[in-house]
């Protein structure tokens, strides 16, 4: 007979208001200490400059003044009098006929090249894709375009002009290989600054969406990654983030999201699975059954919820779908809507001026266990330190308890302006029935 096991305690205040906190799933350590979270939160930002009347077109290599400045685009999604509509392999000489609300485009600096793919597994672009490469590189317009890109990437590798221009055209061609069937895209919105802006600070973030065209940004991602596994069968997992602001990692503070095709599940995923092996309900057990047991779901929806996390690095709102399914593209249109209001209301309630990780967690593509989709919201708003590297003990300045009523006080905020979905249930509205996260329901 087994013997019994109980849970250990995630989350213990201490007599004086420290916070210890331990990730059920990573096994990490943080401690909230007080007084270190009184200090202000998001960027100190010097004084706002006006905005020129095209800022918002042409602020950056993302913005849809400069679509010629990144790869040839895969897909790129339009708003008619019917409603969105998706328009695929866009020619060169079609680059400026619409103007794209969202655009998927390889990423001109890869994690994993092409060139990883091919040497270490013999990976060649499917017959489609390479009839697509064949296509663009024929007309004028899109072979001037693809070298226009290549030159940009080997002078930001170190390159002068005249080395490139001495580069033979068919070895700076061959190069662009990455741009057709790469396996790292990016998922770019359409606003640099939000509609109407007239300072450089009042920048377009996930927040600042409608739920509406909030909605198509994360059906249009969950499209595009299933698009990566159906281009690359060596790919295990295809991993989601968003970088928002550059403190936060981004390139450009226009807002955008990346996917990155790898050929491992990766060190989180694999305890996590070591662990769901001996008990599928995991998910609901140790995270939206003890956040509810602990007060801190934030809010909940009919398929979705969220709730401050515990055992971060950083603050972090932790968002899980409810549903039965584990893998994203398998999810219903309302259960996408739903995982895709409630990340939306996170951000509005966060704000524009917090550097943030929006990170993507779901079965790994050969995986056989259920496990819910799952998206993280980490506040980037504390620095990494001596005290953390020597002990691995993190320092988290925002406990959870605090963290939730900043969320939740805003949150009331928005859902009253109307700039949220109506359907979210905050705080004490919220249900908080145990297990409802449904993807073991199978298995049971």
């Amino acid at each position: 007979m087994q013997p019994y096991g109980r849970e250990p305690e995630y989350l213990i205040q201490l007599a004086d208001g420290t916070i210890k906190q331990l990730n059920p799933f990573t096994g990490t350590e943080v401690w909230t200490v007080p007084g270190r979270g009184n200090r202000p939160l998001g960027l100190s930002r010097v004084e706002p400059r006006a905005l020129t009347p095209h800022a918002d077109g042409s602020a950056c290599a993302f913005c849809e003044r400069r679509y010629d400045e990144t790869p040839p685009e895969k897909s790129r999604v339009i708003l008619t009098p019917d409603g969105y509509e998706t328009l695929y392999r866009t020619p060169a000489e079609d680059l400026f006929a619409t103007t794209a609300e969202f655009r998927l485009v390889p990423n001109l600096f890869e994690i994993l090249s092409y060139e990883y793919w091919h040497l270490n597994y013999g990976y060649t672009l499917p017959p489609r894709v390479a009839a697509r490469k064949e296509a663009y590189l024929a007309s004028h317009a899109g072979r001037a375009h693809v070298l226009a890109v290549v030159g940009s990437k080997l002078r930001a590798s170190g390159r002068t002009d005249a080395e490139i221009a001495a580069m033979p055209i068919d070895e700076r061609v061959a190069a662009a290989s990455g741009f057709f069937g790469g396996g790292h895209d990016v998922v770019i919105a359409r606003h640099h600054y939000v509609p109407g802006a007239a300072l450089d600070n009042q920048l377009a973030s996930a927040g600042t969406l409608t739920p509406d065209a909030h909605a198509q940004f994360i059906d249009y991602t969950v499209e595009s990654i299933k698009g990566l596994y159906d281009l690359n069968r060596y790919a295990r997992y295809v991993t989601v983030f968003q970088n928002w602001l550059k403190p936060a990692g981004a390139s450009f503070d226009h807002l955008h999201k990346q996917l990155v095709a790898i050929d491992e599940r990766g060190v989180q995923h694999e305890a996590t699975l070591a662990k769901l092996r001996r008990n599928a309900n995991l998910f609901n057990e140790v995270a939206s059954n003890y956040a509810s047991y602990k007060n801190l779901v934030i809010a909940e929806n009919e398929h979705a919820m969220a709730f401050a996390g515990f055992g971060h690095r950083f603050p972090t709102i932790e968002i899980y779908s409810k549903s039965e399914h584990s893998d994203p593209w398998e999810h219903r249109p309302e259960e996408i809507r739903a995982m895709s209001d409630m990340i939306h209301a996170m951000h509005a309630a966060t704000g524009t001026d917090i550097p943030c990780n929006e990170e993507w967690h779901y079965r790994p593509i050969d995986v056989d266990l259920a496990m819910p989709w799952r998206v993280m919201l980490k506040w980037r708003v504390s620095t990494l330190a001596g005290f953390e590297g020597a002990t691995k003990i993190y320092l988290n300045t925002i406990g959870p308890e605090t963290l939730r009523d900043r969320v939740v006080d805003r949150l009331f905020g928005l859902r009253t302006e109307r700039k949220v979905a109506s359907t979210l249930r905050i705080a004490f509205e919220a249900p908080c029935r145990p297990n409802s996260l449904r993807y073991s329901r199978t298995i049971r």
